[in-house]
């Protein structure tokens, strides 16, 4: 707050602003409407303003890292390591913790398709003797760690510790366009208790607010981004809609049904899932996913994918994912998927096990649909219908 100087009068606080009494009782939001300053307040802290909390740098911004659209299938965007920088496309991945890269170490086909980190280029590479191996739903990767500038967007993140490939076994990640991936979720799932770049950010002071926000564009279009430490409001329309989170490994929450006028034809009696920018598709059990498929009308082809008739598209029921006593519609325009070759369903079946229970994920075919905010201050995620 601006020109505040004490001052004791009776029946009044003790601080002045402007030359305006504070009146004793008032609230910091009445205070803050009296005085011409709510509307300013709110919008350099709109989502928390507990900002004791926050790291002391009245340097620190939000930063937008751009995302490639490929497809609809995967979203990337290109950090730097190193001194001199040498540049990676990653995928920001908010269903793993590990930031890793292919080094020139790696002896696997899908390295040579890639770009490699040499750490003998870079005066500000320190290695380490500890080894890393992850394992993804599709792709694994084993190396060793080290640590090394990182420059994301507009943010140089010093001694960041990352994973060095030396085997990626398998087909996917050959082909895969982009050359590592940036895990964003909590600590507590990080390979080798390798600390995450976002908690790097906020310990370093780089960031005005515990949280980043995701908007993911449809049809291939450009725009898509991961704004660190702040929320970009022309993304969204209505307000945002606070869940808390369930876990502190992914960013997990509790669905409470998914069903169609009305009808639960999945998820009965609530279920767990993940807010997963990293999985193409929404991803439940299997019995459950079989139940949407025949509710949407998709049917198995000779390769075992769920295909459908284009021309019933217009026809298809909208799927509402119910989350804290919420309502987020998935019309069929956004779990279809259309390509040269025909239309698809973008539910998939997925068997995760946990101690809460079958995981779900809610990938990119439901992240496209709203605005979500990663609020590590609170443990909630937060989502509203893109504008």
């Amino acid at each position: 707050m601006r020109n505040a100087r004490s001052r004791c009068l009776p029946g009044v606080s003790s601080t002045i602003f402007d030359g305006v009494p504070l009146r004793k009782g008032e609230s910091l939001r009445s205070r803050l409407n009296r005085l011409g300053l709510l509307g300013d307040y709110l919008q350099k802290h709109p989502y928390n303003p507990a900002t004791k909390y926050f790291p002391i740098s009245s340097l620190a911004e939000s930063s937008a890292e751009p995302l490639q659209n490929y497809m609809d299938i995967e979203y990337f965007g290109t950090i730097s390591i190193g001194t001199p920088p040498q540049s990676f496309t990653v995928i920001f991945d908010t269903g793993s913790s590990n930031l890793w890269v292919p080094s020139v170490y790696c002896s696997s086909q899908a390295c040579t398709s890639h770009h490699m980190f040499n750490p003998q280029q870079s005066s500000t590479f320190q290695a380490t003797n500890t080894p890393v191996s992850i394992q993804y739903g599709t792709g694994s990767m084993t190396g060793f760690l080290g640590y090394d500038t990182l420059q994301v967007g507009n943010i140089q993140v010093t001694n960041q510790i990352f994973g060095l490939s030396e085997t990626e076994p398998g087909s996917f990640l050959y082909y895969s366009p982009f050359d590592g991936i940036l895990g964003l979720a909590f600590p507590s799932l990080a390979s080798s208790q390798a600390t995450p770049v976002f908690d790097n950010m906020w310990s370093q002071g780089l960031i005005p607010q515990n949280l980043f926000s995701v908007y993911l564009s449809s049809q291939g279009q450009s725009g898509s981004f991961v704004l660190f430490g702040g929320v970009d409001t022309s993304y969204y329309s209505g307000s945002l809609n606070w869940v808390p989170l369930t876990a502190e490994t992914y960013w997990q929450i509790t669905v409470d049904s998914i069903s169609i006028n009305g009808q639960a034809i999945a998820c009965s009696g609530s279920c767990q899932a993940i807010v997963d920018t990293g999985t193409s598709l929404l991803a439940g059990p299997s019995s459950d996913i079989a139940n949407i498929q025949y509710y949407i009308g998709a049917s198995q082809d000779s390769n075992g994918q769920y295909v459908i008739n284009c021309n019933n598209i217009s026809n298809m029921p909208t799927i509402a994912i119910t989350i804290n006593g919420v309502e987020f519609p998935l019309p069929a325009s956004a779990y279809v998927r259309q390509n040269e070759e025909g239309c698809s369903s973008g539910f998939q079946s997925m068997n995760l096990p946990t101690n809460s229970g079958d995981l779900w994920i809610l990938g990119d075919v439901f992240i496209r649909e709203y605005y979500v905010v990663f609020d590590r201050a609170n443990n909630y995620v937060a989502l509203a219908s893109i504008a």
